[in-house]
């Protein structure tokens, strides 16, 4: 969010504030507290806000592209950029640094997706700790093999909102129901928030344009 000077005016202003309430006399540790408080405060807003809750795409292509020191975020702008070679680069990466499967899993899942290799997402599943992950990935390999219904049944258990919206636009496009799955994309991208919105956002630019079409 906002400019390098905007950030800087910031940090400038818990400085002065610092100052001032050394000059007055308040409680070192106070102070401190204070300060500490307010720093954690603009870390978030410069960094969870995007990462989590930003909506504008340009914003989040910005906060995206700036993140090739950070693996495990920046996987995210070059899968959904289709950018293969570095993809595969940084995937390499984070392998030898997530070496336990329950935390290579998820990327070895989403890797495993953006290539079409089932089993490798097949394998990465049981690895998966958080539930709605799990599901996700569970129900993107009964898709690819077909069995439309047995993914339809495991859909509901799914708590997020955008995943299970963009789980039924890929069955409906899946199963040609084209109308249906651009009605599910667009759910899915309007309950999308951060990181997620903007690979969704690129997926469906490339599938599904027409979800994309007067939804802010």
């Amino acid at each position: 969010m906002g400019s390098i000077w905007g950030k800087l005016g910031l940090y400038i202003i818990v400085f002065v504030f610092a100052l001032y309430m050394s000059a007055n006399g308040y409680s070192p540790v106070l102070t401190v507290g204070l300060v500490m408080m307010a720093i954690l405060f603009l870390f978030g807003l410069f960094y969870f806000y995007p990462l989590l809750l930003e909506k504008r795409i340009a914003r989040l292509e910005v906060f995206l592209r700036k993140q090739s020191r950070s693996p495990a975020i920046y996987i995210n702008y070059l899968l959904a950029n289709r950018q293969d070679e570095e993809a595969k680069a940084l995937m390499e990466q984070l392998m030898r640094k997530y070496k336990r499967p329950e935390t290579g899993a998820p990327f070895k899942a989403a890797y495993g997706a953006y290539r079409k290799d089932t089993e490798a997402v097949r394998e990465a599943v049981p690895y998966i700790r958080v539930p709605d992950y799990r599901a996700y990935y569970e129900v993107y390999v009964l898709a690819e093999e077909g069995k439309f219904h047995q993914a339809r049944q495991l859909v509901p258990s799914i708590k997020k909102a955008w995943m299970r919206f963009a789980l039924l636009a890929e069955l409906e496009r899946k199963e040609g129901r084209h109308e249906a799955a651009v009605d599910h994309a667009r759910e899915a991208f309007r309950n999308a928030r951060g990181v997620h919105r903007y690979v969704l956002y690129k997926e469906y630019e490339r599938l599904l344009p027409q979800a994309l079409e007067g939804v802010s």
